[in-house]
């Protein structure tokens, strides 16, 4: 309706407009130059002939028209009129069309102000002709509002993180102090209750140092890029130091590993980036696994890639969560249990350091089973 009224107020004053210069010329000729027009007209496109009959005694002044000037003239004039007409016309369509632009721009950014800050559908807020705008801004609200709640709730589980290491810090901390000032006051202390307080407070300082450590990681994957350089890498042999590092904690539990890997088993990469990758996986898996139970490492080489997988026997993890294993901060045990598992960290960094790799990483759940898989290619 507005468009069509716009339509017919812009034809009004284009009629009045071309009223009044016809006016304002005919006022011109008619008054101003009157004299002047006549004579120029005269002098131009009419033609003066006198005839004198003696034998009569009378003569006559014939005028007429010269039609070859006139129709030169009148040729010239309606091409010029024409041109300033089309001149006029092009201008007011290019301003015009400006105008609209302008106007249609500032009715857009309204709408997408609108759209973004209120909570209305796209059919609310854009007309039927905006329809192509109406979808992509839809996916794009979309996909800000999942980051933003992807962004919160990553710096909610830092923040609630960093929150549990400062206060458990004190608790280790407390007791290295406890069991030192024990030692310290009772010099004559027999040696067997001297021994079993140093080996206390032993365990305590490398709990305290585990958890300074992941404060470090934190801020080292916050702050600096991982950068990799390749080597050839022997895998069984890393992942055989690698079981072994691992046993003084998995016989706390009694938990065994069954490395079945091929013994020249070799993958291009960096060592002390693809160790941490499978360490950090290893722990996980000897966090979660079931007392008494048995973590299986299969490796091998199998259509080009280098394909590693652990699996161990545990809770069965949702499908909703083993996706969200692989975020920076994320914990499975909500119960932030000191003996499972640390900042949540070792997971994501894996993920970010196989990709860097060019392989991939993920998990999968199902019987109380838990199986990661680590693909990397076979040559670099």
């Amino acid at each position: 309706m507005k468009h069509k009224l716009s339509k017919i107020l812009r034809l009004l004053m284009l009629l009045i407009t071309g009223f009044a210069a016809c006016a304002a010329l005919y006022f011109l000729i008619d008054n101003v130059f009157d004299g002047v027009f006549v004579r120029w007209v005269e002098e131009t496109f009419l033609i003066t002939e006198s005839h004198f009959y003696p034998a009569e005694g009378w003569g006559e002044v014939h005028t007429y028209i010269n039609w070859g000037r006139l129709k030169t003239a009148l040729l010239g004039g309606f091409i010029a009129i024409t041109l300033l007409w089309l001149t006029v016309v092009f201008v007011a369509s290019q301003i015009s069309a400006r105008q609209r632009e302008k106007r249609s721009v500032t009715e857009i950014s309204q709408r997408l102000r609108a759209y973004m800050s209120g909570d209305a559908d796209t059919v609310e807020v854009f007309p039927k002709e905006q329809a192509e705008i109406s979808v992509q801004m839809s996916e794009i609200k979309s996909a800000l509002l999942q980051n933003e709640r992807r962004l919160k709730e990553e710096t909610t589980r830092k923040n609630d993180l960093i929150a549990y290491l400062a206060h458990d810090l004190k608790t280790p901390l407390t007791s290295v102090i406890g069991y030192l000032s024990l030692l310290d006051e009772a010099p004559d202390m027999p040696l067997e209750q001297r021994g079993k307080y140093t080996r206390v407070t032993l365990d305590k300082a490398c709990r305290l140092e585990k958890m300074i450590n992941e404060f470090f990681d934190i801020t080292r994957y916050n702050l600096q890029q991982i950068l990799i350089q390749k080597e050839p890498i022997d895998l069984y042999y890393m992942l055989v130091q690698l079981t072994d590092e691992m046993l003084p904690v998995l016989e706390k539990n009694g938990n065994t590993i069954d490395l079945q890997a091929d013994e020249s088993l070799t993958v291009p990469g960096d060592p002390d980036k693809l160790a941490r990758v499978f360490q950090n996986v290893l722990k996980n898996a000897a966090a979660y696994s079931y007392p008494h139970t048995e973590i299986v490492i299969l490796a091998e080489e199998k259509a080009g890639e280098i394909r590693v997988r652990l699996t161990n026997k545990g809770k069965t993890i949702p499908k909703e969560k083993l996706a969200s294993l692989f975020e920076k901060f994320y914990r499975l045990d909500e119960t932030r249990a000191s003996g499972t598992g640390g900042a949540g960290l070792g997971l994501a960094i894996a993920k970010e350091i196989v990709a860097l790799h060019g392989g991939r990483i993920w998990a999968e759940s199902q019987e109380e089973t838990v199986t990661f898989t680590i693909t990397l290619p076979a040559q670099s």
